[in-house]
């Protein structure tokens, strides 16, 4: 820890105007009147504006990845209703945060609340659908069922969000600091509701602590900074103001992940060759809709039945809107899903047959000399050893004596329960950007257009531009995330940037060298937009948990984890990433979950309120990696961020369903806190009480 990063408050702005934003405290409700007055007269204050003085601006439109949308529109300011709790409805302008703080709580906003609509309300219109339909289920009872709720969660970055904005009056342009896995995107959005070019918008984005998918897209607050920015132009030639969102304004307004319903059904013969799947999946998606709203229904749906040769599924998926604030992409988005859904099924059929676990996955899995495989779903894996990966993560966790010392264990009345889970991981497709400039002392510039949140790209980016011209690391300078040095990009996000952000500086490289076998002399300049393909990454975890007989606390004590990401350029960060993802999956697994009341209160709204993993509940995790080489990319790289977050919380959940099942098969949910263990135990104790 050197301390010498450069995160959104350690921008230096002199002069900056500081806004606060005066937030609905209903979740849904008519907009009576809007009382500024006595906050204008606050000390310090420079504006109190609505969307009454701002105009009417909408939000950016969605990824239109499913043709199924309902139209949409969102103002970024409302002027008639609130929506969600939090709900940005004005902007205080004034001279230091504190000042804005102190004058926003004298604004009096007069609300007519109106009934909301929850999560999952049955009643609500579907915003989208899909569907995968490919031969038929078996009319016979199918051998297993779920019905998973998966909660929302919280991305918890290490920096709440944040965005400074300059308006210069004189060449009516923007520069914009913002925390952003998407600075392109971000730039074209914020260009587009000031009605201005993209080359007026000077993007940067400066050290991100974290993002997890949940600054992927802009959002109100910061689309109404850079209108609020020129509205003020009146004030001087240039206008700076500055926003930072508290960590409760995080939790009540900003982007949501997961919030699913997961109902399936698996027909397994007695062999233990899996016969049918059927999936129904509703997810809700909040107020407004970030860019990438629908990508964890269309990814859970197209990812079923996961590593599985089942060519029999017929998947249903919708989702709906709710008075609750947005529900975006999550590391992993709608990966975890699918594989929580699949691997739950699985286990729970075999139990019902008498079989291993690890044998009715082993019969079913897709083997390697079908790939590329076309699955039931339309999807094309490119390449990988499932059966390699599931009999790497048993030999590595000795399977068969783990599975003897757990039924000693259980002679002696402890709860002890092994639970696994198979994953694969699309690991995005399209274009990525890179220039890459040899300069004449011989040092490199590389111009990514993805950015970094902490993921190590400037290193890895260096060490591979080093590898390929020949040259020391040392001499290699990376930029990224600002948009007057970098080429236009699509960003960091869905595991993407090695595998494609990584080719496109590896031809721009290679375009180089060729320009100085032809003699041409230094400096030399290359930008190239590299296209591909999704590489599919996959792996096999396997968890021992124990639960407490007096608590029902659980414990993690053993995880094992084989993982394929292709070819690793940089193994130390690459495990840095798996257990970071693994982190967040146990989270998610045993402690997180966001709770709206019928009102569409927030009662999960801070850190007093809602758990995160500690240190103390991190078992060791053991870590191995096999390679089945991309043929997709130069590469041969796959997706590695994710992939924690995909396959902990499955085997997690199947180890605790596997721990309580001698007493019989519970409808365990996320997160599994103790309560909900010891109640399955308590009702286990007093069943056996009664017994004559």
């Amino acid at each position: 820890m050197r301390g010498s990063a450069c995160f959104g408050d350690d921008v230096v702005l002199p002069q900056a105007l500081h806004v606060v934003f005066v937030r609905s405290a209903h979740a849904h409700a008519q907009i009576l009147s809007i009382d500024a007055e006595a906050a204008r007269q606050q000390p310090g204050v420079v504006a109190v504006i609505s969307a009454m003085e701002l105009g009417s601006h909408l939000m950016p439109a969605i990824n239109p990845l499913l043709a199924s949308l309902e139209p949409y529109e969102f103002a970024v300011l409302p002027r008639d209703a609130v929506h969600y709790v939090g709900q940005p409805v004005a902007a205080v302008v004034a001279e230091s945060a504190l000042q804005a703080r102190q004058a926003a709580a004298r604004v009096v906003l007069k609300l007519q609340p109106q009934p909301p609509i929850v999560d999952w309300q049955q009643d609500a219109s579907p915003f989208t659908r899909v569907n995968f339909q490919k031969g038929s289920c078996p009319t016979t009872p199918p051998t297993a069922e779920s019905d998973l709720h998966l909660p929302r969660v919280a991305a918890v970055p290490l920096e709440p969000r944040h965005c400074a904005v300059k308006w210069n009056t004189s060449d009516q342009s923007m520069s914009v600091w913002i925390g952003s896995q998407t600075p392109s995107r971000a730039q074209a959005d914020i260009a587009a509701v000031l009605g201005l070019s993209t080359d007026r918008v000077h993007i940067m984005t400066p050290d991100v602590g974290g993002a997890f998918g949940a600054r992927a897209s802009v959002s109100p607050e910061e689309l109404a900074l850079a209108l609020l920015a020129r509205h003020l132009e009146s004030l001087g030639p240039s206008i700076t103001l500055r926003w930072r969102s508290t960590r409760s304004e995080d939790f009540v307004a900003g982007p949501h992940g997961r919030g699913s319903r997961l109902q399936g059904a698996l027909w397994v013969n007695p062999q233990g060759s899996v016969l049918g799947l059927r999936a129904q999946l509703h997810f809700t998606l909040g107020a407004w809709l970030p860019y990438s709203s629908v990508v964890p229904l269309r990814n859970a749906a197209r990812i079923l039945p996961g590593p599985y040769a089942i060519q029999q599924v017929s998947i249903q998926g919708l989702a709906t809107r709710s008075h609750a604030a947005p529900v975006g992409i999550y590391r992993g988005a709608g990966r975890p899903e699918a594989a929580i859904l699949m691997e739950t099924l699985i286990e729970q059929s075999a139990r019902h047959l008498g079989i291993d676990p690890m044998e009715c996955r082993r019969v079913n899995l897709i083997r390697p000399d079908a790939m590329p495989y076309l699955t039931a779903t339309g999807e094309q894996l490119d390449s990988g050893d499932y059966v390699a990966l599931l009999d790497r993560a048993c030999e590595r966790f000795n399977y068969s004596v783990e599975r003897r010392d757990q039924h000693q264990r259980r002679q002696r009345g402890e709860w002890v329960g092994i639970g696994a889970a198979l994953y694969v991981e699309p690991c995005g497709k399209g274009w990525e950007s890179a220039r890459v400039d040899w300069l004449e002392e011989g040092r490199v510039r590389v111009a990514s257009g993805a950015p970094a949140q902490g993921q190590g790209h400037a290193t890895t980016y260096a060490q591979l531009a080093a590898k390929t011209l020949g040259c020391d690391p040392d001499q290699i300078e990376v930029i990224m995330g600002d948009s007057q040095c970098c080429p236009e990009g699509v960003g960091a996000l869905a595991s993407r940037s090695i595998a494609i952000g990584g080719s496109a500086i590896l031809q721009a490289c290679n375009r180089l060298l060729q320009m100085r076998q032809q003699g041409q002399p230094l400096p030399l300049s290359a930008e190239e937009i590299y296209s591909s393909q999704e590489a599919w990454a996959s792996g096999c975890v396997i968890v021992r948990l124990c639960i407490d007989a007096e608590t029902g606390v659980p414990s993690i004590e053993r995880l094992v984890w084989v993982d394929d990401a292709g070819n690793i350029l940089q193994p130390e960060l690459a495990h840095g990433q798996l257990v970071g993802g693994a982190a967040q999956g146990i989270g998610s697994a045993l402690l997180e979950r966001l709770v709206y009341d019928p009102q569409g209160q927030l009662l999960t709204g801070s850190l007093m309120d809602y758990a995160l993993p500690r240190a103390d509940q991190m078992p060791p995790i053991e870590i191995e990696s096999l390679c089945t080489p991309s043929p997709l990319n130069p590469l041969g790289a796959k997706g590695v961020g994710e992939a924690g977050c995909i396959g902990v919380p499955a085997a997690i959940l199947n180890a605790a369903r596997d721990a309580v099942s001698p007493i019989g098969e519970f409808d365990l949910q996320f997160p599994l806190l103790p309560e909900q263990l010891w109640r399955v135990l308590m009702q286990a104790n007093n069943s056996s009480s009664e017994r004559p």
